[in-house]
Order: C-alpha cells, then structure tokens, then sequence
C-alpha cells in the first residue's frame, strides 16, 4: 500500500510544483488563476466582472489597503454598488489613503442612487449626522425609510428606535460623526 501512496506522490507531484507564468505577444502561458497575485494583475488589465469585484472583500481582509483601495476604486466606477459602499468605509476610515469624510458620503451617495439598501441606509446615516455632507435629518430619514422598504434589517431596527443613532452607532463613534457643517 505505502509503494502504492509513494508512486501516485512521484506522478502527480509535478502537478502540485509552481508554474513558471510566461508572457508574450502570442498571450499568457500558466496564468496566476488565484490569490492575491491574480486579483493584482486583474486590476492591471482593468478586469471589472461581478466575481472579481466580488473579491475585494478578501483584498481588504488580507491588510493590503493600498490595493483594496485600488480594487474597489475600479469595481466602483465600473458600477458596482458593493464596491461603492466598500470605497466609503476605506475613506471613512483613512484605509489606503487619508481619512475623507466627504468622500466617504459621496460613495454611499453613489451606491444609493444605484440603488443599493446599504447606500441608502449610510448615505441615511451621513445625512442625519452631517457627516461629509450638510446635516439634513429628515432627508436622512427619507433614506433610511427607503432602506428599510427594501428589507434591510438593521434601517428598520433605526426606525423602530425612532432615528435614534445610538441603536446602530453606539457612542464608539462620536467624535468621529459631529457635524462638520
């Protein structure tokens, strides 16, 4: 049995051994098909398909922000509210770049008018707040209304709590969400 085990590792380890990738004019020989390395070089080629933008979740997991940000930056302008909604927490948050608070409101404002519940519900949120945008409560309850209609729990958990920031935003926060305008 062990010689039997020892034979089928001899043949199929190759199989397992790193490919050397070869570029030329005629194409791409043994491309990387998985990892980091391959979502690097999708990013190069402009590649904006709904799995590969799918894929900027596990970009920003892995701590590499500069890259995420460049990920999600083309998947957002590309159309994908996802990635929006993902662009306003890297700037809301200063991950692979400054700490921008307009940019952040513009992104939910972005991922909102595609219609997107998160959008609508962050972009709610920046409204009711003043943050990165002029304060405007009862248009951020319009937003965080429309969220709610579209099913996501945690605007009809903000509107059960009649608008009350604290139920979803505990104080953590604070200093970070006053009013800039």
């Amino acid at each position: 049995m062990r010689v039997i085990i020892l034979v089928l590792i001899a043949f199929t380890w190759p199989a397992f051994a790193d490919v050397e990738t070869i570029e030329d004019d005629a194409g791409t020989l043994n491309p990387q098909d998985t990892g980091l390395n391959m979502l690097k070089r999708k990013i190069e080629l402009g590649m904006t398909d709904m799995v590969t933008c799918s894929m900027g979740y596990y970009v920003t997991k892995s701590g590499n922000h500069d890259l995420a940000r460049k990920f999600f930056q083309q998947c957002a302008e590309a159309g994908y509210p996802g990635a929006m909604t993902w662009m306003s927490q890297m700037e809301n948050n200063g991950l692979g770049g400054d700490y921008d608070p307009g940019a952040s409101a513009e992104w939910d404002r972005r991922a909102a008018e595609a219609g997107d519940p998160v959008g609508k519900f962050n972009y709610g949120l920046d409204l009711m707040r003043g943050h990165g945008v002029p304060q405007d409560t009862e248009l951020g309850q319009q937003y965080v209304d429309q969220a709610a209609a579209d099913g996501l729990a945690i605007a009809k958990r903000l509107q059960g709590a009649d608008y009350d920031l604290d139920e979803v935003t505990p104080d953590a926060d604070n200093w970070k969400y006053a009013p800039l305008f």
